[in-house]
């Protein structure tokens, strides 16, 4: 399939889980991609390599921690040095750990700041640094992966829900003031992928509370990211893929 051929995108954080599954869609339908993390080489650098294998398509691996902002300028300026451009940013890299809201001690400050450093300092550096890039693009797009903790009070900490409360407003206000690129966020609720592979009691809860009785998937988070990017009259929206769930929040 070549709904993307010719367009190059660039999806931070993709060595796995929901990144992973955005790069390989994006592939299957022609996309040049670019895959990132911070820390799993090897397993980004085989996420490309498949990519180029199975699609035929160029498929490029950079490491790069995001929350360094001169790595993360560094990962937008090969992205486009490889294609000659960007086309499409998908903001997927971010980082948290499991801290019950009521426990303020065991927020530490370097938890907190390192909450804030990749998922808002790195994004809102790796997006800025994308923008002269999208803005040469026929229809350049932001999709930043964000949470349904930034619009009710859950998430796997206080920090990483204010965090994503902030990418989701950032959204709203690049959208307002940098079009036409166009700027969107999915917000997905729990995801079944290998960071939450241990969080059985969380997905036990959303199967019980969630009206469509199960976690989200990586495909239910790609297949939203791919719909924001198709609509090309859609931008400042937060596109919530959670099953429901915040509808009886």
């Amino acid at each position: 399939m070549s709904e993307f051929a010719g367009k190059v995108v660039l999806v931070t954080g993709s060595s796995s889980g929901i990144g992973a599954r955005v790069a390989e869609r994006f592939a299957e339908l022609g996309a040049a991609v670019v895959v990132n993390s911070a820390t799993s080489v090897d397993q980004g650098r085989a996420v490309a390599a498949r990519l180029n294998e199975q699609f035929g398509v160029p498929a490029h691996y950079v490491q790069a921690d995001i929350s360094d902002a001169a790595q993360a300028r560094r990962l937008v300026a090969e992205a486009a040095e490889f294609h000659g451009g960007l086309d499409v940013l998908v903001n997927n890299a971010g980082w948290t750990t499991r801290i019950h809201h009521r426990d303020l001690e065991g927020l530490t400050d370097e938890i907190f700041r390192r909450t804030f450093d990749v998922n808002v300092w790195g994004t809102w550096v790796v997006t800025t640094a994308a923008l002269p890039h999208l803005q040469r693009a026929d229809d350049g797009n932001v999709v930043t992966i964000s949470s349904i903790a930034g619009l009710r009070p859950v998430g796997s900490s206080i920090a990483y829900a204010m965090a994503k409360a902030a990418l989701n407003h950032m959204t709203v206000l690049l959208a307002k003031s940098h079009g036409p690129v166009r700027f969107n966020a999915v917000a997905p609720g729990l995801v079944v992928t290998p960071w939450t592979s241990e969080w059985d009691d969380l997905h036990a809860g959303t199967a019980q509370l969630a009206p469509l009785k199960r976690s989200a998937t990586t495909d239910d988070c790609a297949e939203a990211v791919l719909a924001l990017v198709r609509n090309r009259y859609t931008t400042g929206e937060v596109f919530v893929v959670d099953g429901g769930i915040t509808a009886i929040m």
